[in-house]
């Protein structure tokens, strides 16, 4: 296959998108609106191979990356609209979207006030530890992706919110120093954005010193993408693909297990044959692929449409991993699923499938206690319950134990079930709630003391 250049068109070039020439102007008027507060990037992969056009705007892939008039409350879409109508100046327009942006809840699940990890009582604003096993790592380089999908819950690193409001790092030396001191940390995500829109030589610049240094507690790194879907010749044709191959080889021969947490929202996305080649050539590394998307109106919310997804991944040898809710963000009024639909869809598009593709879990709720798996519906005593158990937990002791939640057709999200009648709050908030206090009363200390650097590593552990 030829060497393809990747070409992007964002808000500012959605008139230059010459498959939009059938909108109305005022649908492309109401597309930029919506583009100026929450982020639009679109490439000629999508627009070419994974787009129907002649099924827009019913069409799938068309509603996961390009912004949708219903994304925006009605009021603030006519604001919005006017005020580009008017010619309202570039910073007018700026200061609009920020006040909207700001009422999308652009941090869910306490991303800010209790992910944040800290190495000597300094705050680590590129990384997050959540979960006692892994640290996520967001490398200043990969803050963007080859397209946007329109559902994103890190839409605030990709729309121009101050620094304080997003999560990046270019310390390669503070993740090395902070896995150091956290020995129970055992993998590490690297994760944005998309840490693959990177070249291999800056990638490489964060991964070899975790070689060099050997550490005998970290055993895997993740690298969370959605590349295999939206460009996949990031792994065939681009110029440093056959790096990226040696990058993961050589990963394996360091002793550690390499996961690519693949992004499959659609299996429109794994239909193109370089798509498939891209499957192939990371799997020949000894990489994993691990397959994950959240459950999406406009998209994805229809059993036939995951069981004939995890069904393409089995048959290219990747695994299928999660079925997500999508979360409280953004614009989750236009994507939100009711748990109960969301639970039934799993379920039939679950028992649609072979034992093989029953690796999936879900639907799972990354709220702020940990991943919220549904496992359906039952009736406890005289009452119908949601049945729940933790995958992932900020107390590991949480993890695996069921527990229950009133039935609620409505509830699209875990912070609006309740327990079950009888019970005035579930197992955990207790100490839930303490491990917030806690987390309050360490910044107001540190707020009080000076602030030190981190102290820098040897040369030798810095590429």
């Amino acid at each position: 296959m030829n060497f393809r250049k990747l070409k992007i068109y964002e808000g500012r070039d959605i008139d230059d998108v010459r498959q939009l020439a059938g909108l109305s102007e005022r649908d492309r008027a109401a597309m930029k609106a919506v583009a100026a507060v929450l982020p639009f990037r679109v490439n000629d992969h999508v627009l070419e191979e994974l787009i129907d056009w002649d099924a827009v705007p019913d069409d799938p892939i068309y509603q996961l990356t390009f912004p949708q008039p219903g994304m925006l409350a009605p009021g603030d879409l006519q604001r919005m609209m006017g005020l580009m109508s008017a010619g309202a100046s570039p910073a007018q327009i700026r200061a609009a979207a920020r006040e909207i942006q700001m009422r999308l809840n652009p941090h869910p699940a306490g991303q800010m006030e209790l992910n944040v990890p800290r190495l000597d009582g300094q705050p680590l604003r590129g990384m997050q530890h959540k979960y006692r096993e892994t640290v996520l790592f967001f490398p200043a380089q990969g803050q963007t992706c080859h397209a946007y999908c329109t559902y994103c819950f890190r839409w605030p690193q990709f729309v121009g919110l101050d620094d304080e409001m997003k999560f990046a790092s270019r310390e390669a030396e503070t993740l090395l120093a902070y896995l150091r001191a956290h020995p129970e940390v055992t993998n590490v995500l690297f994760t944005g954005g998309d840490p693959l829109l990177m070249k291999t030589a800056v990638l490489r610049r964060y991964i070899e010193p975790l070689l060099r240094a050997r550490l005998p507690h970290l055993v895997s790194i993740r690298i969370g993408t959605k590349a295999p879907a939206y460009w996949p010749h990031r792994f065939v044709t681009d110029a440093d693909a056959d790096d990226l191959l040696r990058l993961f080889e050589e990963i394996r021969a360091a002793g550690m297990h390499i996961a690519l947490m693949a992004h499959f929202s659609h299996p429109r996305e794994l239909e193109p044959p370089i798509a498939e080649e891209a499957v192939r050539r990371i799997r020949s590394t000894g990489a994993v692929v691990r397959c994950q998307a959240p459950l999406i109106r406009h998209v994805n919310d229809d059993p036939t449409a995951w069981a004939t997804m995890w069904a393409a991944q089995v048959r290219l040898g990747a695994v299928p991993y999660y079925m997500f809710v999508e979360r409280d963000t953004g614009a989750r009024g236009y994507f939100e699923v009711p748990l109960a639909r969301a639970a039934e869809i799993f379920r039939v598009a679950y028992r649609s499938v072979s034992g093989l593709a029953r690796t999936v879990r879900g639907p799972s709720m990354s709220a702020t206690p940990g991943k919220v798996l549904i496992h359906g519906v039952a009736r406890v005593g005289s009452q119908q319950a949601f049945v729940l158990q933790m995958l992932q937990a900020r107390d590991p002791e949480w993890v695996g134990r069921p527990f229950f939640a009133a039935y609620d057709p409505a509830a699209t999200w875990f912070d609006q079930l309740r327990p079950l009648a009888g019970d005035d709050e579930f197992f955990f908030e207790r100490e839930l709630q303490a491990m917030k206090r806690e987390r309050r009363s360490r910044d107001l200390a540190r707020r009080s003391l000076p602030v030190f650097g981190v102290p820098p590593l040897p040369h030798a552990a810095v590429s």
